[in-house]
């Protein structure tokens, strides 16, 4: 087959996994012929998608596609073969499919680094009462008003995307539409729809917090996924790289992503975010203490594998909902309602494996960021944005 033949067949073959679960891809801007055929066709049979990936696996092996490409359509294929044994029936490891899914190792974490990081939070936190409790109640006052949250969410969006297109030109028609969704099992999601043109849901259902929506507003638009999705489609797209018109879940590219974004608000910012988000607050009204959240954000830093673990302990080692439920609560510092929420995502049959993409794309992609050899962060971070990159070429690069 031909390079475009090539392509045009993995597109095909993307299409076709959201006809076995709908979500499956999470964005595709390419020719619209391509979704209406998939859209018409009958739903394929999941051993025969199976086999169609392995074939053109191989395909792609001895085509003529440059290496970085190849290396890249590989890493996808190898992914979407793993779903496609799933949805076949086939009994897959928990750990085994989040290595296909996103070319990551995982294992449980040492609960002594939960413990150091509730040691810190304890000596951050007012209060006299157990940890737990304190953390609740410092959330409780970081609460963002329900009827001011629009005008929060409109003045982050407007100051990260002045700083973001400063560093990262954009096209002048890029826009970023922003809606309040309920009964989902995540807290935001970016809806790319293709032009330069995202839509950017928050999950209305949950409580939204001072600290953490300017990570929101990073993580999902600037210089987070729109701002990822637009400049991928300017650069690669517009060179003739058609396999970056699809974005599938479970792949690599969502490790990646979901890096790049839990990492945005430093490359936008940098240290002294909390300063910086304090004075947005102060303009609107709100009181904000930004060098104290940004320390309490660093301790909490030392939970980030606890939802990882929770779903080894879900799905690796066959420990029931309470159980994990229990888990949250004690290491996460989560209210019951909360933790619930959490298993719903982790229970998902789409979901449930995502989780890995926070923890193992933060602590890899942070790695690579911090290992820039002209200590270039922010410069670096740009290579993610117009990139096909990998978790296998940022290991290579860490390791030469």
């Amino acid at each position: 087959m031909s390079r475009d033949a090539l392509v045009t067949e993995y597109l095909r073959i993307g299409l076709a996994f959201d006809r076995l679960e709908e979500g499956f891809v999470d964005a595709y801007t390419g020719d619209p012929r391509l979704r209406a055929e998939s859209e018409n066709g009958p739903r394929p049979d999941p051993s025969a998608l199976r086999d169609r990936v392995r074939g053109l696996r191989a395909d792609i092996a001895g085509s003529a596609l440059p290496g970085d490409r190849r290396a890249f359509l590989d890493a996808h294929l190898r992914a979407m073969e793993c779903s496609a044994r799933h949805f076949a029936g086939e009994q897959i490891g928990f750990v085994d499919e989040v290595r296909d899914y996103f070319d990551v190792d995982i294992a449980l974490e040492d609960t002594d680094v939960y413990r150091a990081a509730h040691a810190e939070l304890d000596e951050l936190l007012p209060g006299a009462g157990p940890l737990g409790e304190c953390y609740q109640a410092h959330r409780a006052s970081d609460e963002i008003p329900a009827d001011r949250l629009d005008d929060c969410v409109a003045a982050f969006t407007s100051a990260l995307r002045d700083r973001v297109r400063a560093t990262y030109p954009l096209p002048d028609v890029e826009t970023v539409e922003l809606e309040v969704v309920s009964d989902k099992p995540w807290s935001g999601f970016n809806y790319y729809l293709g032009d330069y043109r995202s839509r950017v849901a928050i999950n209305g259902d949950l409580t939204q917090y001072m600290a953490s929506l300017p990570h929101l507003i990073a993580h999902e638009a600037y210089p987070g996924h729109h701002t990822e999705h637009c400049r991928k489609e300017q650069i690669l797209v517009g060179g003739g790289q058609d396999e970056q018109t699809i974005f599938l879940v479970n792949t690599p590219q969502c490790l990646m992503a979901e890096g790049l974004a839990d990492h945005a608000l430093h490359a936008a910012v940098g240290d002294g975010w909390g300063r910086w988000a304090q004075e947005i607050y102060a303009d609107l009204g709100l009181r904000f203490d930004g060098e104290r959240a940004e320390r309490i954000a660093r301790a909490t830093g030392g939970l980030l594998a606890v939802r990882q673990d929770a779903a080894l302990l879900l799905h690796d080692r066959g420990a029931d909902a309470d159980t994990v439920a229990e888990f949250l609560q004690r290491w996460l510092l989560a209210t019951p309602a909360r933790a619930r929420q959490m298993l719903r995502f982790l229970s998902s049959p789409l979901w449930r494996a995502y989780i890995s993409t926070y923890v193992e794309g933060y602590r890899l992609l942070g790695a690579w960021l911090d290992a820039d050899p002209h200590g270039d962060a922010l410069r670096r971070f740009g290579r993610l944005l117009d990139e096909p990159l990998t978790p296998a070429a940022l290991r290579a690069e860490l390791a030469s």
